[in-house]
């Protein structure tokens, strides 16, 4: 089982003349769904609310197989997330997150330890960084990586706007990033967080820190990736179509810890695996998350694909 913590909200996509269409989203309920698409049991330790949206999310979770174990019965409402898209799909996030349910955990909310069933445990975006519920959320983190039973992801997928500065996101951030044992982050996070270092020299940076695997999304471009034994790869991205880039970071966080499942590299008898990951098997697992995340491009909205359309795809680009 992999455990996803974070927000489960509701997207409003700006359709055009004043219309907007609402979609379950928030990142680490992405995730949740992409894992359990793919054939990865996945579960949400999530906040989510009594109102009609909180219905439309748990129907959506129930819908696509995602364990309801650690959902929580929240009485505030619904956050919402106003969504628009450029000409080239690229979307941008306006958020109302104040007094709703997200934010506002108590740790007897929290799982005190997850079960043994549960390998791994991701969690990032702005369930990370909102208060009250950040630190509790962080401290979930320090904790499980102190017992050592499971693997530990985060993908920062920062949000400026929820910052007070940059310096203080960056200590924040780097405080997560020694928590984990696989670190998922974009080009245009780190453009921000730490700007005029290359995403390769990033990449070193935080893996020096202690993860095992250390991955930066370059969108079009591709990714690197750098593990703890000195291998660097770059892997170029799949060819597609974009309709929009709603959710594809989340779908390639879900297709690359599907693929550490498939290989055995998570939890306790995966852990000496992915800290001597070979240069082969990290690929492999890299280009799993680009195959997800095209997908998810060439659709609205965070649609991720099945694991059926993944080897689809993949018969249709093999040589």
């Amino acid at each position: 089982m992999i455990t996803v913590c974070g927000e489960a909200l509701i997207d409003l996509v700006d359709c055009g003349g004043g219309r907007f269409q609402a979609h379950p989203g928030g990142s680490p309920a992405n995730v949740a769904v992409g894992l359990s698409r793919l054939g990865a049991p996945a579960s949400l330790l999530a906040r989510v609310s009594t109102d009609a949206f909180g219905r439309l999310l748990r129907a959506h979770l129930d819908d696509n197989g995602v364990d309801p174990r650690y959902l929580v019965e929240a009485p505030e409402r619904t956050t919402l997330a106003v969504v628009s898209l450029d000409r080239s799909g690229v979307a941008t996030y306006d958020f109302y997150v104040e007094g709703t349910a997200d934010w506002h955990w108590r740790s007897a909310e929290l799982p005190d330890p997850l079960p043994d069933d549960v390998t791994a445990l991701h969690s990032g975006s702005l369930a990370l960084a909102v208060e009250p519920g950040a630190s509790l959320l962080t401290a979930l983190l320090r904790r499980e990586r102190n017992r050592g039973q499971l693997t530990i992801s985060i993908d920062p997928n920062l949000r400026p706007t929820f910052e007070a500065n940059r310096q203080s996101a960056l200590v924040r951030v780097e405080e997560q990033v020694r928590l984990a044992d696989v670190v998922k982050v974009s080009a245009d996070d780190l453009g921000w967080l730490l700007p005029g270092e290359s995403p390769v020299g990033c990449a070193r940076r935080w893996q020096a820190m202690g993860p095992a695997v250390v991955v930066v999304t370059l969108g079009a471009s591709g990714a690197v990736a750098v593990a703890a034994n000195g291998i660097e790869l770059r892997r170029p991205s799949v060819p597609v179509t974009v309709v929009d880039t709603v959710g594809a970071g989340d779908a390639f966080t879900a297709g690359m810890l599907d693929a550490m499942r498939r290989f055995g590299l998570l939890g306790v008898a995966g852990r000496d695996g992915l800290r001597t990951i070979s240069a082969e098997l990290l690929g492999r697992t890299v280009d799993e998350g680009m195959l997800v995340a095209a997908l998810t491009c060439g659709r609205a909205g965070a649609d991720s694909p099945t694991w059926a359309e993944v080897q689809a795809l993949t018969a249709r680009t093999s040589p």
